[in-house]
């Protein structure tokens, strides 16, 4: 699962690849220089250390996503709980809230989703 890990750069290229793929490599270049104002080489680099990682996939100079945007999403949500609030949802979500309200359509979602994830 560390494979999921993935920096803030590296997460910003595996978006534009999730919102695109499959993409040509030569399109992955040309929109990382447009998105994120990377070189070639810099691009081809990522690339090649994402595939090393088994996160993307380069065949035949087409880009797909081995890890989906979802997975690493929850990783990454599981990780900052773990290391911010000692593993604990009700910190998180009381740290997250802030002064913020929900509204009534946004707590009934809540109630749902635990409601789905305690049965």
């Amino acid at each position: 699962m560390e494979s999921y890990k993935l920096f803030d750069a590296e997460y910003k290229f595996a978006s534009l690849i999730w919102e695109h793929e499959p993409i040509n490599s030569t399109a992955l270049v040309k929109l990382c220089q447009e998105r994120l104002g990377w070189k070639k080489s810099t691009t081809y680099t990522v690339l090649r250390k994402l595939c090393e990682r088994g996160v993307l996939r380069n065949a035949d100079a087409v880009v797909t996503a081995v890890i989906k945007k979802e997975d690493a999403q929850r990783y990454e949500s599981q990780s900052v709980m773990e290391r911010a609030f000692n593993g604990s949802l009700p910190q998180f979500i009381t740290a997250f809230l802030g002064e913020k309200k929900l509204s009534k359509k946004e707590a009934e979602e809540l109630k749902r989703i635990i409601e789905e994830a305690s049965k």
